[in-house]
Order: C-alpha cells, then sequence, then structure tokens
C-alpha cells in the first residue's frame, strides 16, 4: 500500500462515527436488561445509570484510562447514543464510588450474564443438565506506579501493584466469561477470599443457565480447604492442583510403576521449568485423603491424578546413593473429586489455562491501566470492566465470531466507521462497502433488535 499524495485532511465532518458498532452491541445489553439494572445503582452522583453506561462503551470501544473515554464525544455519537459524558466528569463519578456500590455493580454484572445468556443463548452452550460447566478462579497482579495508589503493595510478582481475583465460566463449546471479579491491596495473598468468591461464582453461573455440573477448577495458591469445601458445599465437582507436601510426595511414591498410562498432548504444552515443549507424559492416580491437619470433619477424600514428564537432564544427584526422589521425572499432580476418567480428568484440569486467557484480554483493554488514586475508583473500574468483558463476548457469539477475542471484536466489530443521515424521522448508518465482516456485523444487528429467542421446553 502507498498512500496518495493528492489528500488532504479536514476534521469537519459532524455525521461520522468512529465505533458505529457500540449501536448493535449496546442494543444487545439493553435488551438484556443492562440499563434496567443500572438503575438500581446508588451513588450519591446524578443519572449514575447513564454515567456507567458511558463507562463501560467506552472501555468496549477500547478506552483503557479515564482519559481515553473521551473517543466517545467525536462526530455523530451524540446523535446515536444519549448521555455520553466528558471524561472529568466521569472520572469525578467513580470516585464517589464505595465500596457498597462497588457490589452493587458486582450484582449488576451476575444479573447481565444472566440477561445475555437468555439473550445469546449460544453463550454459554453446553451447560445444559446433560453437559460440563467450568469454574476457574484465578488472580493476577496489576502493576502501577506512583505513590499516590491507594491500596498498592508489592505482591508475588515482586512489582508493586494491586491484585485483581476473578471467576470465570466455560463450557467444552464456549469461550469463558466473568461470573465475579474484585480489586483487593497489591500484597493479598491468593487464596484470600476464594470461598465466597467461588459461593458467589456459582450462583451466578446457576441463574445464568447452568444447570449441568460445574467443575472448579484453580492452581496450586488454592489448594485449601476454603477452596475445596465451598466446592464441596455447593453440589460441584473440584480440581486443584496439589503442592508438594509429604503426604502428596508419599502418595506418589506409593503408585505401581505399571499404573502408569502414557498420553500424547493434542497439542504440546511449554514447560516453564526446563523451557521447552512437550507432547507426551504419564498418568496415574491414587486415593488420597487431603487437609489431614485439619479437624477430622474437614479432611476430603478424594482422587490424586498425577502427571509426569521425563527430565531431558536427569539431575546431577540421579548417581549419587542419596538420590532426590523422582529425579528421572517432573511431577505434576491436582486433587478431583470428579469422577471422569483419569486422561479426561488431566486434560479438564490443564485447560484451567483458559483463565489466563481471559487475563490477558483485560490487560490488553481496560486494564491496562488501573486510572485512579483512589481505590474504590478502581474497584469501580474492574467491576465496568467485567461488564464490558461479558457485553463483547455476547457480541462475538451473536456476530458469529464465537472464539474471537476481545481485541478482534473491536476491530472487526465494534470500531467500524459509519457516517449518518437523515431520512424522516430515522437514522440511517451508512457502513463502508466490501466490509470483511458485513455478515456478522449483520447477525449481530439481528439478535440486538429481533425478537428474544424462543424458550424450548
Amino acid at each position: 500500500m502507498k498512500p496518495s499524495h493528492t489528500i488532504r485532511p479536514v476534521f469537519d465532518d459532524p455525521n461520522l462515527v468512529s465505533a458505529a458498532g457500540l449501536v448493535p452491541a449496546l442494543r444487545l445489553a439493553g435488551s438484556a436488561g443492562f440499563y434496567d439494572l443500572l438503575e438500581g445503582l446508588t451513588v450519591a452522583s446524578p443519572n449514575a445509570s447513564a454515567k456507567t453506561a458511558a463507562v463501560v462503551g467506552g472501555m468496549l470501544a477500547g478506552a483503557d484510562s479515564i482519559d481515553d473515554l473521551d473517543l466517545l464525544r467525536h462526530g455523530g455519537m451524540d446523535r446515536l447514543f444519549a448521555g455520553v459524558r466528558a471524561p472529568s466528569t466521569l472520572g469525578t463519578f467513580l470516585r464517589s464510588f464505595t465500596h457498597g456500590h462497588v457490589q452493587q455493580l458486582d450484582k449488576i454484572g451476575g444479573g447481565l450474564l444472566s440477561g445475555l445468556a437468555a439473550r445469546v443463548p449460544g453463550l454459554l452452550a453446553g451447560g445444559g443438565a446433560e453437559g460440563i460447566a467450568f469454574l476457574d478462579v484465578d488472580d493476577t497482579v496489576r502493576e502501577v506506579h506512583g505513590y499516590a495508589k491507594q491500596g498498592a503493595a508489592f505482591g508475588y510478582t515482586g512489582a508493586r501493584g494491586l491484585n485483581v481475583q476473578l471467576a470465570t465460566i466455560s463450557t467444552p463449546t464456549a469461550a469463558p466469561v466473568i461470573a465475579r471479579a474484585r480489586l483487593r491491596k497489591g500484597n493479598t495473598a491468593s487464596a484470600t477470599g476464594c470461598g465466597r468468591l467461588l459461593a458467589q461464582a456459582i450462583t451466578t453461573a446457576r441463574a445464568a443457565g447452568v444447570t449441568g455440573r460445574i467443575l472448579a477448577r484453580a492452581d496450586s495458591a488454592y489448594y485449601g480447604w476454603a477452596f475445596v469445601g465451598t466446592a464441596l458445599r455447593h453440589q460441584a465437582w473440584f480440581s486443584v492442583t496439589a503442592r508438594m507436601t509429604p503426604s502428596v510426595t508419599a502418595a506418589i511414591a506409593s503408585i505401581d510403576p505399571g499404573e502408569w498410562t502414557a498420553i500424547a498432548y493434542p497439542n504440546a504444552v511449554f514447560d516453564e521449568v526446563e523451557q521447552r515443549w512437550v507432547s507426551d507424559a504419564e498418568v496415574a492416580e491414587v486415593p488420597f485423603t487431603a487437609f489431614t491437619g485439619r479437624r477430622k470433619a474437614e479432611h476430603v477424600s478424594c482422587r490424586l491424578v498425577v502427571r509426569r514428564v521425563k527430565r531431558v537432564q536427569p539431575l546431577a544427584s540421579d548417581g549419587s546413593e542419596q538420590g532426590e526422589l523422582f529425579a528421572t521425572y517432573r511431577h505434576h499432580a491436582f486433587i478431583t473429586n470428579s469422577t471422569l476418567s483419569t486422561i479426561e480428568a488431566d486434560q479438564r484440569h490443564r485447560d484451567h489455562a483458559l483463565v489466563e486467557q481471559v487475563i490477558a484480554e483485560l490487560k490488553d483493554g481496560p486494564l491496562a491501566h488501573l486510572p485512579s488514586g483512589k481505590y474504590a475508583a478502581n474497584a469501580a473500574w474492574v467491576a465496568c470492566s467485567v461488564l464490558a468483558f461479558n457485553i463483547a463476548r455476547a457480541t462475538a457469539v451473536a456476530a458469529a465470531m464465537r472464539t474471537a477475542r476481545w481485541a478482534t471484536v473491536r476491530t472487526r466489530i465494534l470500531n467500524i466507521p459509519a457516517r449518518i443521515a437523515t431520512t424522516g424521522r430515522r437514522l440511517v448508518l451508512h457502513l463502508p462497502t466490501h466490509w470483511p465482516w458485513a455478515p456478522g456485523w449483520e447477525s449481530l444487528w439481528s439478535a440486538a433488535t429481533g425478537p428474544p429467542t424462543a424458550v424450548t421446553t
């Protein structure tokens, strides 16, 4: 491509917009009850629901800071949307939030997810009575700079920041959506509050139409009674990476050599320790009782599933008389109460990494920054990013882009330029000819403006 030399740029057209895809996306959210739910927000600020919708709309279009919310105020956007506010107004609004108001936003997020799942059936496809849904819990540290950030501290990454804990819901045929998320101090331990978060996420999943089995998954940071006990109380399966405690090590050592079954990964897995790709391994399992250090009522009888990968370079101690236990292999163990086969249980547990993709998408979007110095304002920003993420995911499904990432949805569907014209009392959006993803955009428009999907009984 080579630009023409006869171009003269002039910013003078009041009828152009650069994010016409926000129209069907927010109409889809509105048909799922978004604006009605926002009416329950009691922040001491005029037009709180309109301001929250403006923040979410800006995030959908790519805003990752308060200043970036100004992208909603250009061309003919005020003709397409009511309630657009200046960034300074929205910043003041976010700083008026309290902890209780953030919890109201969390509740609105759960209600919106239920509405979106009903409006776009494919959003949580496969989670019905005969299916299974995966509920993944993880956390991440979002690095911040400056000494004015309330709650910032040095966490497990060694960076000064704030901690975001979240729970996602997915199925074998549906990409993950966010059930719950919360902002925490930067030095908060990963598992702190995980029981309450998991309980809320399970309740949200059920309200969103997940009637089948739920498998709650987490890494070794959540290996404890708080997570496992909550899963058991809510009749959910759990699958949690085990720490290499003496009891776990002894259980692995007790596995008969003939019990190991060779498996091949459909896709190679990168081994961070040995810095190489691994395409095969062996799995086995053994009965196990977890948390025996707690009172007897909290002992959990379960399965210990172990995957072992042969080391490329055995340790130097292998040839000594007192060689290290398991020196020839690297072992990865997790506990579960599922009835899946050993191989499938291992496969499903490894899929827990899906939550990392959600975290990456958030950091590539609204969580690129935590924009305020006030803790509650940043917590409200996180809650709004959950609303925006789930709307973007529903938009992708409605546009026949089921597995598309948020950045792809922005490029192909949301940030599409258009020119506004008027005929009679109706606005007409003139979109680019030969837009490669026009069929998906039209499918989204039909889903957003058409009647609700009929419920089969």
